[in-house]
């Protein structure tokens, strides 16, 4: 059982971090759309329905939807094999429809099953691909699109050689827009009076210091201005007839509808969508320091209706994205009030304050995301892993190696291959026995742990803990227990210091090594409850 959360209840914090998001979200919005050759419009659209309507369905209260970087090479190619824009638009919606489909079909439970190790490799690869395709923009070369996270770029250069490139081009006004704006994200929430200003965060302060900043090159004729190229370029239609040119509708004629080829496409972005949103889902739960759990089932068609929409009037296919979600629960996001915010902000600065927005520079946002990407790959997740053995760092190395230089899917598959090699050669075997007993006239929920507890059986015991009743008594017991995978102690080890407090459950641990560092019961007292008066 799952404490449910006021969405109002935290507002202040909520809307300061879906500010943040709105901040991250913009430049990724349009970026995509103008890596997946389609219409600049198109990102904001999908970016708008993705935090206020799947914001609103989802049951995630950290993760954040939009048009995403992963499908990218999709889109720009099926855009060229379909012949038109409209054409594809009908594919999103069949992939909207499919993607419900697969809700009604509980597929979203196949999240269950994928390791700590190898979604924190993700995570970490995803951290080090931000941090470098920010470099360059920092030093104000905005050769590549923000939202391309590919390494192979499509002018036919590597994320490596544009690097080094950018030096050859650098912008000084840009590196110090870039030093301010990182100095202010990184002291402000060191300084205890500048922290109590939560309404007020640290990346709004950095953007405003980057326009005046410019704004100061600019009147005062200095070399240093940055110019249009390098700022945030949303579209600014000047007529009500502009702004409705701007929608583009799908093609849904019989010819088109009739076409397999719309099909294979829309199958195609509901499978890797679907893929994307429960590996970020999954990712979402880790980074909550809640540990709540998302409903996967209930996200696949929160997703679908938001992929059906967006197809309607124009918009990108979207997921759940990991950089903006990271962002959210950086930023202190309590409720998913956050998600809809940033989309409301999105839908606001379309209709009202586009041309502000637009003094934006690209530096800016660039030092946000530095910091993002380095808190999710920081030395200390390394390390973290090298203390865990070979069984976890050799997976969590490999998925972030993979992800960095070939893409999301083939990384997170990697990942998942060289895990499931493990524990196949460890021979796993039943996870545990699950009944109750009467101890002393108490109802006491017994849970018995096999000798070997892998990854693979996290889903059931995931379960388990989270249907255990408020205020019920439970041990577990591993006194037989040779292996525990380390995805089940910290599923233990949550519901230990979090569930179990919250909801006023008894627990007792028996047999835990002492190198899954579990504080055991003490001996003799794990049957006698105290009984309550």
């Amino acid at each position: 059982m799952t404490k449910k959360i006021n969405l109002l209840g935290h507002l202040k914090s909520d809307f300061s971090s879906g500010l943040v998001v709105f901040l991250v979200a913009l430049p990724l919005c349009l970026g995509i759309a103008l890596a997946s050759g389609a219409p600049l419009f198109s990102g904001i659209i999908s970016g708008i329905i993705g935090g206020i309507i799947v914001g609103f369905l989802s049951k995630s209260h950290i993760s954040v939807t939009g048009p995403a970087a992963g499908l990218t090479a999709i889109v720009l190619t099926s855009i060229s094999d379909l012949g038109s824009y409209n054409i594809f638009l009908t594919a999103v919606i069949i992939a909207g429809i499919l993607q419900l489909l697969l809700g009604f079909l509980k597929a979203g439970s196949i999240s269950n099953y994928f390791p700590t190790n190898v979604i924190e490799g993700m995570l970490a690869g995803i951290g080090i691909i931000i941090f470098l395709k920010q470099i360059p923009h920092a030093v104000g070369y905005d050769k590549v699109a923000e939202g391309d996270t590919s390494f192979f770029e499509k002018s036919g250069s590597n994320m490596f050689e544009t690097i080094a490139d950018a030096f050859n081009y650098i912008n000084y006004g840009s590196i110090i827009i870039t030093v301010v704006a990182l100095t202010i994200l990184i002291v402000w929430d060191k300084v205890p009076f500048l922290k109590k200003l939560k309404l007020v965060p640290a990346a709004l302060i950095a953007v405003f210091s980057g326009i005046i900043i410019n704004e100061i090159f600019i009147r005062t004729g200095s070399s240093l201005q940055v110019s249009n190229d390098h700022l945030v370029s949303l579209p600014t239609p000047s007529t009500l007839d502009e702004f409705k040119s701007m929608f583009v509708l799908p093609d849904l004629s019989i010819t088109v509808l009739s076409n397999s080829k719309v099909w294979i496409v829309g199958a195609t972005i509901a499978i890797v969508a679907s893929i994307e949103t429960l590996l970020c889902i999954e990712a979402s739960d880790r980074m909550d320091p809640y540990k709540r759990f998302t409903n996967t089932n209930v996200e696949l068609k929160a997703q679908g209706i938001g992929n059906f929409l967006s197809g309607l009037i124009g918009g990108l296919p979207m997921t759940s994205v990991v950089v903006r979600s990271s962002a959210n629960a950086n930023a202190g996001a309590r409720t998913k009030s956050s998600t809809i915010i940033h989309g409301l902000l999105l839908m606001i600065s379309v209709l009202t304050i586009a041309q502000f927005l637009n003094k934006i520079p690209l530096a800016t946002l660039a030092a946000i995301l530095l910091l993002i990407g380095y808190r999710l790959a920081k030395p200390a997740h390394f390390i973290h892993f090298i203390q865990k053995g070979k069984y976890q760092y050799i997976p969590f190395i490999a998925t972030v190696v993979a992800v960095v230089f070939l893409d999301l899917l083939k990384g997170v598959a990697l990942g998942m291959l060289i895990s499931i090699f493990f524990v196949l050669k460890g021979n796993f075997k039943r996870a545990y026995s699950f009944k109750k007993e009467e101890y002393h006239d108490d109802d006491v929920i017994y849970i018995q742990l096999a000798q070997e507890v892998s990854f693979l059986n996290k889903a059931a015991i995931k379960n388990t803990l989270n249907n255990l009743p408020e205020k019920s008594k439970v041990v577990i017991d591993a006194s037989d227990t040779v292996y525990i995978a380390h995805d089940v102690i910290d599923l233990i080890e949550e519901f230990k210091t979090i569930r179990a407090v919250d909801e006023q459950i008894e627990l007792k641990l028996i047999g835990f090594k002492e190198a899954y560092n579990l504080d055991n019961t003490d001996e003799g007292q794990h049957i006698s409850f105290k009984k309550e008066n």
